[in-house]
């Protein structure tokens, strides 16, 4: 695993800095370094300490981001954050990350944080990711794809089995098989998505997984899928 990105939060309205600590909270990928509504400060805060990442407000009294990211020299990748668009060409030709407009959602904030972990951490990028992020109740948790042992569609969210947890993820089955990789899992049924590494036998017409500390769990193959499901085994 790689180390956390540092990074900095710079508003001058302290609502939208607790925001975005809320939602540097939730990823692993990211270390809340420091945050700042004083501009002024927050740049020589960077001269001082190690921070890779900037998440930049644009309309501030001591500072603009622009003037910012122009006194910045380049000492770490940022982020603008703004409620006017009329920035975004500005931004870009600074060669910003990302440019988010307010109100900023956790999906889009995540969004940007994969464009700068693929800048500051290329080879954990280009490396092999057997795992994911679903959508919680009140995160985004990790789940680590070797652990999986069979998803469960249960209409607007998902029931995913692991050896040790059930996990419900406030997304659709096929949101998720969409991103699952096709090599180790197979949709089986229109409830259900099953591992191929833990299938324990298959009967006929049903599947049967193997779940830790349980008996095995019997999945049903759909007749939609069946052709398909057997080509692959």
């Amino acid at each position: 695993m790689t180390d956390p990105i540092p990074c900095l939060l710079v508003d001058d309205k302290p609502l939208a800095l607790d925001l975005l600590t809320d939602y540097v909270a939730q990823v692993p990928a990211l270390q809340l370094a420091g945050r700042s509504e004083n501009p002024v400060e927050a740049l020589n805060w960077v001269g001082e300490r190690r921070v890779e990442l900037i998440f930049l407000d644009i309309q501030m009294p001591q500072l603009t981001g622009l003037q910012f990211l122009q006194a910045l020299d380049r000492r770490a990748q940022v982020v603008l954050t703004t409620a006017y668009a009329d920035y975004a060409l500005h931004g870009f030709e600074h060669d910003v990350v990302d440019y988010l407009l307010k109100p900023i959602s956790f999906e889009r904030f995540y969004q940007a944080v994969q464009k700068a972990h693929r800048r500051l951490r290329p080879a954990a990028a280009e490396a092999p990711r057997p795992y994911l992020f679903v959508k919680t109740e009140h995160r985004m948790q990790r789940v680590d794809l070797a652990e999986v042992r069979y998803l469960e569609g249960l209409q607007n969210y998902v029931v995913i089995h692991t050896a040790t947890e059930k996990i419900i993820a406030r997304q659709t089955l096929n949101s998720l098989e969409a991103s699952l990789p096709a090599s180790t899992f197979v949709r089986v049924h229109k409830s259900y998505i099953v591992s191929l590494a833990h299938i324990h036998t298959v009967e006929r017409s049903r599947i049967l997984i193997q779940v830790a500390g349980s008996d095995a769990r019997v999945i049903p193959v759909g007749d939609a899928y069946r052709s398909a499901f057997y080509g692959r085994l």
